[in-house]
């Protein structure tokens, strides 16, 4: 049923942002406009720029909290994220790079690829560091170290970077925005976010054995490096096509499945699919706000999650702090 409630408040939220925008359209436009009819305007307006960018927003927020959910089932760490441990701003150095050189623009496979391998590397890292029965905390002080690292490199590169306006328009375009994207943009995150998705699903057994500790977990023959290693290119191609065609966008995976879990109780497994549609809504309710608000320029998406999020993450560590005290 939360899943059913969840996928629908989806639907709303990509209706919405097909009605959402400078230009007034009525929902009969938008409708007649996906249809094919009604005037060129607003089929333009409907098809290659609204319509894009919803579905972009959708697949994303999906792909974020799915990850999110993954990795806190996985670490059973109810703060692990893929921005606070560092895949989100290692994935961001990976696309950095190719931009930086030339190698690529933002309509390149090569993008997310060089992302997504930039994330998986990231996820080794974090498991090489922490250990393999590491406690919550030196998980976080690991991703912690390793998205400080991350982020230096980022501002390493764009300091190399040939000229002061390539450093620019990639410090813009890591702030994470949806505007301008087209079709290509959607055809380029489509397979990534998909297939990283899917990956994860099918790993749900691992996070379903874990819980049980990882001894159980292996005696079970759940818990297999190979399963691992599936379950965190999911993460990495989710992830990675995330932030290949959108930039940094932060939070999401880590505020998303606490407010899910309270309605699907404490199995890391029911969270997954959740997640994903309360991901999908909650990116697209935050692309909507963005349109919305009375500034001069669009406020970068990015910057709206992380305003929003970083109070949540605060009172996060408090109430685990309140339990550990009371414990």
């Amino acid at each position: 049923m939360p899943s059913v409630i969840l996928a629908a408040a989806a639907l709303v939220t990509f209706a919405v942002s097909l009605a959402t925008g400078p230009a007034p359209l009525s929902p009969v436009d938008v409708i007649a406009a996906l249809l094919g009819h009604g005037d060129d305007a607003a089929k333009l307006i409907v098809q290659d720029l609204r319509l894009p960018r919803a579905v972009l927003t959708v697949l994303c927020g999906a792909g974020l909290g799915m990850a999110g959910a993954a990795l806190q089932g996985l670490l059973r760490n109810p703060l692990a994220s893929p921005d606070l441990l560092g895949t989100g701003n290692a994935a961001a150095f990976g696309a950095v790079v190719v931009l930086a050189l030339g190698m690529a623009g933002t309509g390149s496979l090569l993008l997310p690829s060089s992302s997504i391998f930039a994330a998986l590397v990231s996820i080794a890292l974090l498991l090489w560091m922490s250990g393999r029965d590491a406690r919550p905390l030196t998980v976080i002080l690991a991703g912690l170290a390793l998205s400080t690292f991350a982020g230096a490199l980022v501002a390493l590169t764009l300091n190399l970077a040939p000229n002061d306006f390539l450093a620019l328009e990639i410090a813009f375009w890591l702030l994470g925005s949806f505007a301008d994207r087209g079709p290509i943009h959607v055809a380029i995150a489509l397979p990534f976010l998909a297939g990283g998705m899917m990956l994860m699903l099918s790993q749900r057994k691992l996070v379903a054995a874990l819980t049980l500790g990882e001894e159980t977990a292996r005696s079970l023959g759940t818990d297999t490096p190979t399963r691992r290693i599936a379950l965190l290119c999911g993460v990495a191609a989710a992830v990675g096509g995330q932030v290949a065609v959108s930039g940094v966008i932060g939070f999401v995976g880590l505020v998303v499945p606490h407010l899910v879990r309270p309605f699907v109780g404490g199995r890391p497994d029911a969270l997954l699919l959740p997640s994903a549609f309360a991901g999908a809504a909650t990116l697209t309710l935050a692309d909507i706000g963005v349109r919305i608000l009375p500034t001069i320029d669009e406020l970068k998406i990015g910057v709206l999650t992380a305003l929003v999020g970083a109070p949540f993450f605060f009172l996060l560590v408090a109430r685990e702090r309140r339990r550990r005290d009371i414990g």
